[in-house]
């Protein structure tokens, strides 16, 4: 997947550029197959990598709740049962 490429990308604008298509993906509630599917293959590659990304944006609240988001998305990928969503079929917080 081109984007996840983007996403480590030398130049810091590209990456957060790229973070802000990536997490439509991650967010959707209604994943394609083949999404969810490259998303938990490279679940824990994108764990390790989110936790150190733009971590120089602490005064960034948007910035760190939405990464925040994106990070618990991914976790909770295979943990829920087939056909469940995401976020959505959570019901709301």
């Amino acid at each position: 997947m081109q984007l996840m490429r983007m996403i480590k990308d030398q130049s810091r604008s590209i990456q957060f550029e790229a973070f802000h298509v990536f997490k439509v993906f991650v967010a959707n509630p209604n994943k394609p197959q083949p999404i969810i599917d490259i998303l938990t293959g490279n679940k824990e590659k994108l764990l390790k990598y989110l936790e150190e990304f733009h971590t120089d944006k602490d005064d960034d609240e948007q910035f760190k709740e939405e990464k925040a988001v994106i990070i618990k998305e991914i976790s909770m990928l295979g943990l829920q049962p087939a056909g469940a969503g995401g976020a959505a079929a959570r019901g709301p917080a």
